[in-house]
């Protein structure tokens, strides 16, 4: 039992330091989460509404980006939800497809 304890106390210690090490999110990182968010869950709305995946690409395809990654970026995005066999709502994709990202983010760290 001493044993036990003395590990649970070493593991609690590495743990409090290992969470007082981890920086916050950067604004930068909270917003390509965010934005990713938005285009699963649009990508998710077409998909329900019966738009083909070859539709929404093309809308893609002529939509302004502000950085050059981001139209292949969203390209992927809508590629996995289509072939996602998921029929959750968009606000449950957006929401599911933002915490993910942050986790990921701050894993990255």
């Amino acid at each position: 039992m001493r044993v036990f304890l003395a590990t649970l106390a070493s593991c609690v210690l590495a743990a409090t330091a290992f969470g007082a090490q981890a920086r916050p999110l950067s604004q930068n990182d909270r917003s390509v989460c965010g934005w990713g968010a938005q285009i699963a869950s649009e990508a998710q709305h077409a998909k329900l509404s019966g738009v083909t995946l070859y539709a929404a690409r093309k809308k893609l395809q002529v939509r302004r980006f502000a950085k050059p990654w981001m139209r292949m970026t969203a390209f992927g995005i809508t590629e996995q939800t289509y072939n996602s066999s998921s029929r959750l709502p968009p606000k449950a994709i957006k929401q599911t497809y933002y915490e993910q990202c942050v986790q990921h983010a701050v894993a990255r760290r």
